[in-house]
């Protein structure tokens, strides 16, 4: 969508939220169950460098939202930027006018204006939230920004077979416009960070020997895929995207696309000082680290890189490898179209970009089957809206029983997913990096 034409909806829903708000309920009495307020924020990432963004109540990530599933939450957000702003309930099974998307149908928050969400939460799990604007070219806005925070949904019963849990964010700072290629343009960064501070300026984490620790881990980088290892180490996967995996396996280093989610278990077994981190140099060297110190250790943090690692979903799915069969297949097929020197590509699925694009209509009840395939040469994490759906296929090999909200389709490559139309309302398909989305990668679905 273009920014004008974004600007133009956005400043209609304004002018008509307070009428929108009576009609559909939104204004409630009584205390709010967490508040959240946008609005500047200078973060001093370490010494000597400070980030002048947007965040939510003055820190990076915003606070921990840890709710019970099944019960009812209000939380209510004040917007003090000098732009309109919404909040994105990432991974819930929420009506459209509460998952925070201009594009569903959402209202947006009026610079000095407030707003109150009310839904409950679910599924139990890993959630997280974020705003979900354009940024253009402004690579201090919309994901870009500090703008993210987890969200936990404790389950009814949950093992707890662990002792210690440590949730990190990994996020990218100071982008700006570099030429990726003849053909393209992509997004450079100066630092990174995990949590708010750059590697060797944040408290380490402190761990005891014989502890296991489940780190919950959220990339919300704007663009960046990361890999991560905890030297020394080995990483248990036990959930993707806040859904336990089917079949629990152990790696080096993990690879999380732009707003995936892994949790992982940790056995403390290498009494020292560790650094967890991302195992490209580079990328570590500009911050993205944390330290890991075993109780009684002393001395510099120690990083090991870890052998070269492939990712794959697979291993982590159900080992029967099919899935049942689908009531609807849709292709949707990705490619780019150049737009000149120093200019994003436009995005497009199945030819057109949006707010062009085809509206699929789906039946409630009915098993849906996506059949993706990239024919350009970017990896895309794509996420659905407001449901979970199954990876059923990777570059034409079967898979079943993996259940996420984000899945990468890797460059040249085809993906299959499979959704149940469960929560009727406008859907928003897109893929989760923001500049593919700001110009033209996304699509809604709705319900019949």
């Amino acid at each position: 969508m273009n920014a004008d034409r974004r600007q133009f909806i956005g400043r209609a829903g304004i002018a008509t939220l307070g009428s929108y708000l009576a009609s559909k309920g939104w204004a409630q009495a009584g205390p709010a169950d967490y508040r959240l307020e946008i609005a500047p924020l200078k973060l001093e990432i370490a010494p000597g460098k400070t980030i002048r963004t947007v965040a939510y109540n003055g820190r990076v990530p915003g606070p921990l939202i840890r709710w019970p599933e099944g019960k009812p939450i209000v939380i209510e957000v004040s917007n003090l930027s000098d732009v309109p702003e919404i909040v994105h309930w990432h991974g819930q099974w929420i009506p459209s006018d509460q998952d925070g998307s201009m594009e569903e149908g959402s209202p947006m928050i009026a610079p000095a204006g407030q707003l109150r969400y009310s839904f409950t939460p679910r599924p139990a799990g890993f959630r997280w939230y974020h705003t979900h604007t354009l940024a253009g070219h402004d690579f201090k806005r919309a994901t870009y920004s500090g703008q993210f925070g987890c969200f936990y949904i404790e389950p009814k019963s949950e093992s707890g077979a662990y002792d210690q849990e440590v949730f990190l964010t990994l996020h990218d700072w100071n982008g700006y416009m570099g030429a990726a290629s003849d053909s393209s343009m992509d997004v450079s960064y100066d630092y990174a960070t995990i949590n708010d501070r750059m590697l060797g300026h944040a408290d380490p984490i402190r761990v005891r020997e014989g502890q296991r620790v489940l780190f919950r881990v959220l990339n919300a980088s704007a663009t960046v895929t990361h890999w991560i290892a905890l030297s020394g180490h080995d990483l248990k996967i036990t959930a993707m995207d806040g859904n336990p995996v089917p079949a629990q396996g152990t790696m080096k280093a993990v690879r999380l696309a732009a707003a995936e989610r892994l949790e992982f278990l940790v056995e403390m077994n290498q009494p020292g000082v560790w650094v967890m981190g991302e195992t490209r140099d580079d990328i570590r060297k500009a911050g993205m680290g944390i330290v890991v110190e075993y109780a009684g250790q002393q001395g510099e943090p120690k990083w090991v890189a870890p052998p070269e690692t492939l990712w794959d979903y697979r291993p982590f799915a159900k080992p029967e490898g099919t899935a049942m069969e689908p009531d609807v297949k849709i292709p949707l097929t990705f490619t780019s179209k150049f737009r000149g020197h120093g200019e994003f590509d436009y995005w497009m699925i199945n030819g057109k970009s949006y707010p062009r694009t085809d509206t699929i209509t789906v039946e409630e009840g009915k098993r849906y089957r996506l059949l993706m395939q990239n024919k350009s040469a970017d990896d895309h994490p794509i996420h659905l809206h407001r449901h979970t759906f199954e990876v059923t296929s990777l570059e034409g090999r079967p898979m079943s029983g993996l259940r996420k909200d984000v899945v990468m389709v890797k460059a040249n490559s085809t993906a299959e997913i499979d959704f149940t139309a469960s929560n009727p309302g406008a859907t928003l398909f897109h893929c989760h990096q923001q500049s593919h989305m700001d110009f033209g990668f996304m699509m809604l679905f709705r319900y019949r």
